[in-house]
């Protein structure tokens, strides 16, 4: 009977041996990062036009335009300064238009917007400045935002004697380049489109 159970004993011990040691050599592999699909809409334009702005230009249908009613909590009464929604994908491109006179020069509009472009280069892999230039006249810089920054494109346009508009590009969710370079890619194509119909009146 004591050598049934010592029998009995080894055994067990035997298998949880053999056990521990076959689960310890299986290889793990990590399952690579998934990210949700991301159903992208048809792309078709159509025209904004303000009566009371000095600009028009083409969005792509799924956005829509809304005044910026407030600034950082305060009250604006800047009819076009506007934002342009873009529903899909939980992004905005924001635009600050000024007027460029005796008190407000195009050296110092020029200036502000290298600046706050150049704020995200903390966290930016890189930032290339590309030059805009349209068919009506319109001029500008282009700022390619790398890497996890809170704007992936920031831009300015000018006629350089009156007009000055700055637009930046947003996105409600975390920066995160891997799981947002689809969006940020599809969104940059229909940008190009709203800077190549860009017009001053």
């Amino acid at each position: 009977m004591i050598t049934k159970r010592i029998n009995d004993f080894f055994f067990y011990l035997m298998a949880c041996t053999i056990f521990v040691f076959t689960s310890c050599n299986n290889d793990y592999t990590a399952k690579p990062k998934a990210y949700p699909k991301v159903d992208f809409p048809e792309r078709s334009y159509q025209v904004y036009e303000s009566p009371t702005c000095p600009f028009s230009f083409e969005i792509p249908k799924y956005a829509r335009v809304l005044n910026d009613s407030t600034y950082f909590g305060e009250k604006l009464n800047q009819p076009c300064w506007l934002t342009v929604d873009l529903p899909p994908f939980n992004g905005t491109i924001n635009l600050t238009y000024k007027e460029i006179g005796d008190s407000l020069k195009i050296g110092k509009l020029i200036e502000d917007a290298h600046q706050m472009s150049y704020k995200h280069t903390r966290k930016a892999d890189y930032i290339e400045e590309v030059t805009i230039s349209n068919e009506f006249g319109v001029r500008g810089i282009l700022f390619d935002v790398g890497g996890d920054a809170a704007s992936n494109v920031q831009f300015y346009l000018s006629d350089s004697t009156r007009h000055f508009i700055r637009g930046a590009l947003y996105f409600e969710n975390p920066p995160n380049t891997d799981s947002m370079a689809p969006i940020v890619s599809f969104v940059k194509e229909d940008l190009r489109h709203f800077l190549k119909t860009f017009k001053w009146k």
